[in-house]
């Protein structure tokens, strides 16, 4: 797919603040995709990720997810981000917009091409959806647990994770550069911080636990795609706090 230049390299955001109750929907552009986003989502940063390491032109526009603007539930029906909408079809579910996005823009590929190397990736896939459970256990609780417990319950996937990387003998689980697999975990990756800033403590992980990770993390943060949608664990855990107190995070201060 031939796709004009200027556009390339160019990630058009609509606007820099969230919409809310009592917005309007911006105008279209033909031809353009735009997804529904909200700056600080783990599952709405994945299509970003993918949009800018296919470099496919786009515009976002935020959700304001504290104060839905009515109009988004039309898009939307949960009011839930993302959802992306290419002219009359709407994609929702991260997963599903991101797989929809390889499909149709076939160039620089996430996923291998060889039917059996692609349906690994969809099985390490699902192993990231056991990471990302644990992630929101610990990230999102109240509760008082030991820091062996929460240990006990992120290595286990995390591990699978590690061996997945291992059995494959590469820098990325997409080879020599970051594939489809990578970039769905990488949003929790570079959030893990904030696991430690909620529990308020250290998690006792011990040196020799998950090297090949560790250096995929390293690596994984090189990546231009990602130092651009970069989000700290810090800023991430004061959005939690937000949430979790039923107060409106800042969105647009950060």
């Amino acid at each position: 797919m031939n796709i004009p230049f200027i556009l390339v390299y160019t990630l058009l955001y609509f606007t820099h603040f969230s919409r809310s109750v009592g917005s309007q929907d911006p105008p279209r552009k033909d031809g353009l995709l735009r997804i529904y986003s909200m700056k600080f989502c783990p599952y709405a940063q994945r299509p970003l990720l993918v949009l800018k390491a296919k470099k496919i032109p786009h515009e976002v526009v935020n959700i304001n997810l504290f104060k839905k603007p009515e109009w988004y539930f039309k898009i939307h029906p949960e009011g839930k981000v993302p959802a992306l909408v290419d002219g009359s079809k709407v994609i929702v579910e991260s997963l599903d917009i991101c797989d929809y996005l390889d499909e149709k823009y076939p160039e620089n590929p996430l996923y291998p091409a060889e039917p059996e190397a692609k349906n690994r990736d969809k099985e390490a896939i699902k192993l990231v959806a056991l990471v990302t459970n644990a992630f929101a256990k610990c990230a999102y609780t109240n509760e008082t647990g030991t820091p062996e417990g929460w240990v006990k319950l992120l290595l286990p996937p995390l591990q699978d994770l590690e061996d997945e990387l291992a059995k494959r003998g590469t820098k990325f689980f997409g080879g020599d550069k970051p594939g489809m697999v990578d970039f769905m975990l990488w949003p929790w990756a570079e959030r893990s911080g904030c696991i430690g800033i909620r529990l308020g403590y250290k998690l006792p992980f011990r040196n020799e636990d998950l090297l090949l990770l560790r250096q995929w993390k390293k690596d994984m943060s090189q990546q231009p795609v990602c130092q651009e949608l970069f989000i700290s664990g810090d800023i991430f855990a004061k959005m939690i706090s937000y949430k979790i107190n039923g107060t409106e995070p800042p969105y647009d201060e950060y």
